[in-house]
C-alpha cells in the first residue's frame, strides 16, 4: 500500500463541523492531545442550539446543574446557575463563558457554513468546502452538527406571500421582537410551540394557536436558586453527576422499579400526583418502570394527565383538542410547561384544530383554513426539525469512492456506535443518529471523550485510516433496532423515529436513536477501546 503523506501536508490535524456544546469540547480535547484542529461554524459565536434557538421562552428541561460541562471543576466552581432550569440567554452566556474560560475561539472560524466534505482516498485525507468557496484538507474530520440544528418550514402554498413579519423559532432575530397589541399566529405546539405560546399571550393583542398534534406536557416548576441552595448544589456536583452515570438516560430521574398495576389504584393516583408536583422529568424519567412499554400501564398516565388538563382549561371542548388521542403519554419527548394550559382560558387566545380545519394558504395578510381566513401581523412557525439525520443530508458527505452517506443511509442511518459509518473513513461522529440521547451534554461528554481516546491511540500508533467494517455496522444497527422493539415510541410518528411531514421522503419511520440505557451504550463503547480498536479497520 502506497504510504501516506504525513499530517503536515494538511491545512489541519482534525476539522470539527460546529461549535455547540459538542465541537467545543471536543475542540479542546483534541487541544490536549497536540492535534492542529479547527472548527467551522456556521453563526457568528459559539452555543449551536443555544445560538440559534433565541426565541421567547427557550430554555432546556433537565435540571440545570445536571446540564453544564462536568469535566472541569474550575468551570464547576466559578460557574453559579439562577435558576433550576436556565433560560436561553442565560445559557448562552454558559456557552461563552466557557468558551472565554478555554480560549476557543481562537481555533473557531465563524461566518463559515460547510457545504461538502470529500474524502481521499489516496491521500487518506478530507477535504472541507465552505459555502464562500474555500477548502481545507484535514485527516480527521469530527461532525459535531446536532440532532436538532436543522429547522424545518411547512409545506404550505403561498408561505412566502405574507407582508408581514415571520419567524421560524430556531431562527429568532436577535433583536427584540415587539408583540404589543400585535395580531400573532403561532403554527404547531411541540416543545418549542408550548414554550412560546405561554410566553407571549400575555404580551399580544390576540394569539391564534394552529394545531395539527396535540401534545401531552407536564409541568417543569421552575423556580430561582437561592443562596443557601446554590451552595448545597456545588457541594453535591460529584453526587450530582454520579447520579447521572447510573440513571437510565443520564438526567438525575431513574424508572421507578414497580409497576404501574403493582400499586393500589390510591398508591398509583397519589404516586402521579406527587411526580406531577415535582420539578422537572420525574414523571416521563422516574415514572413506573413500564408506562412506556405496556399500553394497558400508560393508559393510566395518560388518563390522569388528561383529567389534568381538562381541570386546568375551562372550556372543554378546547381541552379536548388540547388532549391526544393518537399517542400515550410520553410515547413522544414531553414538553414541560409553565402554566400552558391555563393560556387557553384568557379571552385573546384561540385554539384551531388544523386536523379539523386544514391549512389551505399563507396569505399576504395571514393564514386561511377551509373555514375561514385569519389576518395577522406576525406568524411564528414552531414546525421543528429535521432531526437526527437531517443536520447530515444538508452537507454533501461523500466517502471512500465517492460515496454519498445520504445515498448510504436512504433507508435510514447505519451506523456503529453511533459514532462511525462504513465507507467513510476518518470521519467520527458527536452525537450522531443510534447513540444515547437523554441528558445531552453529559452524553456529549462521553462521546467526546471516547473519540478522543480514538484519536489518541491513532496518534500513538501512527494511524491514518479508521473505518468501521460493514460487519461492526450491521451488528450494531441490528442491536440498535432490536432494543427498540416493544417500546411504545417506536409505534408513534415522531421525530424520535424520523418522521417529518414537511420534509420529502421523511414519511417512513425508521430507527434513528438508540433505545437503550446509557450505561450499556457506554459498557459496549468502552469494551471497544479496552480491545484496542481491533473491531475497526485500521492503518
Amino acid at each position: 500500500m502506497t504510504a501516506s503523506p504525513p499530517n503536515s501536508a494538511l491545512d489541519f490535524d482534525a476539522i470539527i463541523i460546529g461549535a455547540g456544546l459538542s465541537g467545543m469540547y471536543q475542540l479542546y480535547r483534541l487541544r490536549e492531545l497536540g492535534l492542529r484542529t479547527r472548527v467551522f461554524e456556521a453563526g457568528t459565536d459559539v452555543g449551536g442550539t443555544w445560538y440559534w434557538n433565541r426565541y421567547p421562552g427557550a430554555r432546556f428541561d433537565s435540571e440545570s446543574y445536571s446540564y453544564g460541562f462536568s469535566f472541569s471543576k474550575e468551570l464547576l466552581e466559578e460557574w453559579e446557575w439562577s435558576e433550576h432550569f436556565a433560560g436561553q440567554p442565560e445559557t448562552l452566556r454558559y456557552c461563552n463563558f466557557v468558551a472565554d474560560k478555554l480560549d476557543l475561539r481562537r481555533d473557531i472560524q465563524f461566518r463559515s457554513r460547510v457545504t461538502s466534505a470529500i474524502y481521499n482516498e489516496d491521500t487518506r485525507s478530507w477535504r472541507i468546502t465552505l459555502e464562500d468557496g474555500s477548502a481545507f484538507t484535514c485527516r480527521f474530520l469530527v461532525t459535531a452538527i446536532g440532532p436538532l440544528s436543522t429547522p424545518t418550514l411547512p409545506r404550505i402554498e403561498g408561505r412566502d406571500s405574507f407582508k408581514g413579519q415571520a419567524f421560524h423559532t430556531a431562527r429568532w432575530p436577535k433583536e427584540p421582537v415587539d408583540f404589543a397589541g400585535k395580531r400573532v399566529a403561532v403554527i404547531g405546539t411541540g416543545a418549542t410551540g408550548i414554550q412560546t405560546i405561554q410566553t407571549i399571550a400575555a404580551e399580544v393583542g390576540h394569539l391564534t394557536v394552529f394545531q395539527r398534534t396535540a401534545n401531552w406536557a407536564a409541568p417543569l416548576h421552575n423556580g430561582k436558586i437561592d443562596a443557601e441552595t446554590q451552595a448545597k448544589i456545588k457541594a453535591s456536583y460529584p453526587e450530582i453527576f454520579a447520579r447521572c452515570q447510573e440513571t437510565f438516560a443520564c438526567f438525575i430521574h431513574t424508572p421507578d422499579p414497580r409497576g404501574a398495576f403493582e400499586v393500589s389504584d390510591a398508591e398509583r393516583e397519589a404516586h402521579y400526583e406527587k411526580l406531577y408536583g415535582e420539578r422537572g422529568f420525574g414523571i416521563w424519567q422516574g415514572n413506573f418502570r413500564d408506562i412506556l412499554i405496556d399500553k394497558a400501564a400508560n393508559a393510566t398516565i395518560s388518563d390522569f394527565i388528561a383529567r389534568k388538563i381538562r381541570e386546568r382549561v375551562k372550556d372543554q371542548k378546547t381541552a379536548e383538542k388540547l388532549i391526544p388521542k393518537n399517542h400515550g403519554f410520553g410515547t413522544r419527548r414531553l414538553p414541560l410547561e409553565t402554566f400552558y394550559y391555563e393560556v387557553y382560558n384568557r379571552p385573546n387566545v384561540e385554539l384551531v384544530d388544523i386536523s379539523e380545519t386544514p391549512i389551505e394558504r399563507i396569505t399576504p395578510k395571514g393564514i386561511k383554513t377551509s373555514e375561514k381566513e385569519y389576518e395577522f401581523d406576525i406568524i411564528i412557525y414552531a414546525t421543528g426539525f429535521d432531526a437526527i439525520t437531517g443536520s447530515f443530508d444538508r452537507i454533501d458527505f461523500r466517502g471512500a469512492g465517492g460515496l454519498k452517506l445520504k445515498d448510504a443511509w436512504k433507508s435510514g442511518p447505519e451506523t456503529y456506535l453511533g459514532l462511525m459509518v462504513h465507507g467513510f473513513p476518518n470521519m467520527i461522529m458527536v452525537m450522531g443518529p443510534h447513540t444515547a440521547l437523554g441528558n445531552i451534554p453529559r452524553s456529549i461528554e462521553y462521546s467526546v471523550d471516547w473519540v478522543t481516546g480514538l484519536m489518541r491511540f491513532a496518534r500513538d500508533k501512527g494511524l491514518t485510516r479508521l473505518e468501521a467494517t460493514p460487519e461492526g455496522v450491521k451488528d450494531w444497527t441490528d442491536h440498535v433496532k432490536e432494543i427498540g422493539v416493544g417500546l411504545l415510541s417506536y409505534e408513534v410518528d415522531s421525530w424520535m423515529t424520523g418522521i417529518n411531514r414537511n420534509v420529502e421522503g421523511k414519511t417512513t419511520r425508521i430507527v434513528a436513536r438508540y433505545a437503550g440505557s446509557a450505561p450499556d451504550y457506554r459498557a459496549r463503547c468502552d469494551e471497544v477501546a479496552a480491545k484496542g480498536y481491533s473491531e475497526l479497520t485500521l492503518a
